[in-house]
């Protein structure tokens, strides 16, 4: 089982943090997973194997109100970015790479901008692009309510957490597909931190409609967009602003993936990210 431990931070909040894959002594590379919404910050299957089987150190945590971690009402995405400068501090780690998924991608990317000379590399699975009203960010969406109340501010977006139901229309066949298989316990986890609370989860559609705290252009790390075309949460078009806008990516889409079964590339993904952080011959 992946280690857990109390982080506390500058500010007198704490993080609760989880461990796994590698031991940190034999590991090629050090990568930080950045978890969905709503999720608590586990490590689990198949994060766990894979990472264990390229000897890649694993690190995660609970974002603000997530999984044990304390409250950071009104934070930006920026704000995580700072958080993981703490936790590579305590951790006396000079060379990591980051890994997120969804609404974790841009805190990914945060941390990238936030440590530009520790964070060789950036990934992200069907991660959103900032909201700049450049064009209609909600296209293409399934169920967008949520996030539209978010524009609205975090007291509207509180409210709508009363009456709000999850879609299961939001999720395509080969997403179920793969929740009833390898990524089931994600699943559980998105339920079970669901139940617990919406703090969190209200927090980061907020902070994912406002601005980020920081420009994605000045992340410079290689980063790879990993997209599903049929992903009905966060569509395409979100990758390929994020590809427009960020100098040193590629984007890998997947055209039969949706919001989840894009997960099942994982293996590639940290292949990907050994190679670009110069870890894949240690």
């Amino acid at each position: 089982m992946p280690d857990l431990r109390e982080l506390p931070l500058p500010d007198g909040r704490s993080l609760a943090v989880h461990e796994g894959g590698a031991e940190a002594a034999d590991a090629r590379l050090t990568v930080v997973w950045h978890h969905g919404s709503p999720q608590s910050g586990a490590l689990y299957e198949p994060l766990l194997s894979t990472a264990a089987a390229r000897r890649i150190r694993l690190l995660s945590f609970g974002r603000p109100s997530y999984g044990g971690s304390s409250p950071n009402p009104r934070r930006d995405v920026a704000s995580v970015g700072r958080d993981v400068v703490a936790l590579a501090d305590a951790l006396g780690i000079t060379r990591l790479a980051m890994l997120g998924a969804s609404g974790g991608g841009p805190h990914a990317l945060a941390c990238a901008a936030a440590m530009p000379d520790r964070v060789a590399a950036v990934a992200t699975f069907a991660s959103p692009c900032p909201f700049t009203g450049d064009h209609d960010w909600f296209a293409g969406m399934q169920s967008p309510a949520a996030l539209r109340a978010a524009r609205e501010g975090r007291d509207a977006r509180a409210r709508f957490a009363e009456i709000d139901e999850f879609d299961r229309a939001q999720f395509v066949a080969r997403d179920w597909a793969t929740l009833a298989g390898p990524w089931g316990a994600m699943g559980r986890d998105a339920q079970q931190e669901g139940e617990a609370g919406q703090d969190g989860l209200i927090d980061d559609d907020v902070a994912l409609v406002t601005p980020w705290g920081f420009d994605v252009a000045a992340v410079a790390q290689p980063v790879l967009l990993v997209h599903g075309g049929a992903d009905r949460v966060i569509p395409i078009a979100h990758a390929r602003d994020l590809l427009a806008r960020l100098p040193n990516a590629e984007l890998w889409e997947r055209p039969r993936d949706g919001h989840v079964s894009v997960l099942e590339a994982l293996p590639v993904v940290l292949d990907w990210l050994l190679e670009a952080a110069g870890a894949d011959a240690a």
